[in-house]
């Protein structure tokens, strides 16, 4: 058996499941990656099957663990971070999801979130820190046990099992043996009191949902238990590291201040600020979220959620075909001086924050006989930026700090038209560290925290390292008259799918 330790991070994502394998130098040793089906139903529903994320997790760790060269055995412990607010019922006894899981870009509570909205909003806000929305887990929870035979009465009974993505496939790595979640990923349900850092009993009763059936909830970097082998790759390996994914990238990032920023970019684009141990509340549109729990005290974190950035690119490959890869939408961005006038505004499933319009809907306008392809791929790109430059003024004015530099992560920080186009735009640098897989890093982190690889924050903080450094270049006269073009479009994105009173 090798006598080097080796930490993995398991990625579990909206679009598949990344594995992180780094060495005791915390340089990567291998990764894997494994894409699972996006199922949509009907427009503005997005489910995934629970039980292909389950098996595409494992592939995802057999690649790495083969890439590598290694067996399960010989890794020390494993972290895992998961999509947030997707939420999975299961049969407790079966182990058999009752529904697919529901993805936390799904609109089909959007109605009902209105109505919640007008009656509990305000107090919902003070308890939980979040908007009323159906982003969150909360609704779809609930929509399961409306909608699927039976699953009220089961649960009523204590035979059924909730949970977000992490949750289940934890209790899937252990037999069934561990039903837990963490802090930070239940400050994404709408149901946890981010004062005390329990289930709210008075929000569970007011929505129906059974306590019984909610995880227990846990530190986000705590020896939890060990997989089992018959059920995960034949090996028996600490699990000590859960967090929601933009929480792990916080941690990955080494943003460990209060008044630090990080944003990545994936799917969509999710931007937090830590505010240390004060939880800040935000009157425009962001949100107050837990980013960590350690030693069973909780850190607070701002964040600006974006529904659609990568997504978009993905639209471009997949939906209307005018590229091939990711990869191209730089050279095509560069061929053209500017956009030629174009906006696109990627409202698919609507607006998060920090206009939370659940019923804007895409957008691309200013196209003339000129327009081409690559005014659209440049626009498309653009309109990441703009929505990030959003969240980051909302950010500044909630909080009070003037933000001096954005550690950025994820795969769209390797297009250096995007990260320039960023630094432009929000006047101040943009870092781009060395590993960029910074979710599956945090995930990794924390599990080494919980095994006493790390004594203390300042020695994780102490890897973090730079790979380059993106200075603004543009005036703030060109900035504004960007951004107030890209204002207009959205003005005219919102509001699009609207029920009619």
């Amino acid at each position: 058996m090798s006598k080097v330790k080796y930490f993995m991070g398991i990625d579990q994502g909206t679009t598949g499941t990344t594995t992180l394998i780094l060495d005791e130098d915390w340089e990567i040793h291998s990764q894997g990656y494994v894409e699972h089906e996006q199922i949509y139903p009907k427009p503005g529903w997005v489910e995934h099957d629970a039980v292909e994320i389950w098996e595409t997790t494992k592939e995802s760790v057999s690649s790495a663990l083969e890439k590598g060269g290694l067996r399960i055995h010989e890794i020390t412990a494993l972290g895992l971070d998961n999509q947030g607010e997707t939420v999975v019922l299961w049969d407790r006894e079966t182990g058999k999801p009752i529904y697919n899981a529901i993805v936390w870009q799904d609109r089909r509570t959007a109605e009902e979130a209105d109505k919640l909205q007008d009656e509990m909003g305000e107090i919902i806000k003070e308890k939980t820190g979040v908007i009323v929305d159906a982003y969150f887990s909360a609704l779809k929870i609930k929509w399961i046990l409306d909608n699927v035979e039976g699953a009220r009465k089961k649960a009523e009974e204590g035979k059924l099992l909730a949970g977000t993505i992490d949750t289940w496939l934890i209790w899937k790595m252990t037999n069934g043996k561990l039903h837990m979640t963490d802090y930070s990923t239940a400050s994404r349900t709408m149901l946890l009191n981010i004062h005390d850092g329990d289930w709210d009993q008075d929000l569970l009763d007011y929505l129906g949902i059974p306590r019984k059936i909610m995880p227990v909830i846990k530190s986000s970097s705590e020896h939890y238990g060990d997989t089992d082998p018959g059920q995960f790759l034949g090996g028996r390996v600490p699990i000590a590291g859960n967090i929601v994914d933009q929480q792990s990238a916080l941690f990955g990032q080494a943003c460990f201040e209060s008044g630090t920023v990080k944003t990545t970019y994936g799917t969509g684009c999710f931007m937090l600020m830590n505010t240390g141990d004060k939880i800040v509340d935000s009157p425009n549109g962001l949100l107050t979220t837990v980013a960590w729990g350690l030693d069973e005290k909780m850190s607070y974190a701002l964040d600006g959620g974006i529904y659609i950035t990568g997504a978009a690119i993905q639209w471009l490959r997949d939906g209307i075909e005018i590229i091939d890869t990711a990869q191209e939408t730089e050279y095509l961005a560069k061929s053209v001086p500017d956009t030629g006038g174009v906006y696109f505004v990627p409202a698919f499933v609507g607006l998060a924050a920090p206009h939370w319009d659940q019923y804007a809907r895409g957008m691309m306008i200013g196209i003339t006989g000129g327009t081409t392809r690559a005014h659209i791929v440049r626009a498309t790109l653009e309109s990441i930026a703009y929505q990030v430059k959003e969240n980051m003024e909302i950010m500044e004015k909630d909080s009070g700090i003037d933000i001096q530099v954005m550690r950025v992560d994820g795969g769209p920080v390797d297009n250096e038209f995007l990260m320039q186009f960023q630094a432009d735009l929000l006047g101040i640098p943009i870092d781009v560290p060395v590993i960029t897989e910074t979710t599956a890093l945090g995930a990794a982190y924390m599990a080494a925290l919980a095994i006493g690889e790390f004594n203390n924050l300042e020695e994780i903080q102490e890897k973090w390292q730079l790979r380059k450094r993106y200075y603004p270049k543009i005036s703030e006269k060109e900035r504004e008259e960007l951004m107030a073009g890209w204002r207009e479009a959205v003005k005219r994105a919102k509001n699009w799918i609207a029920p009619i009173e």
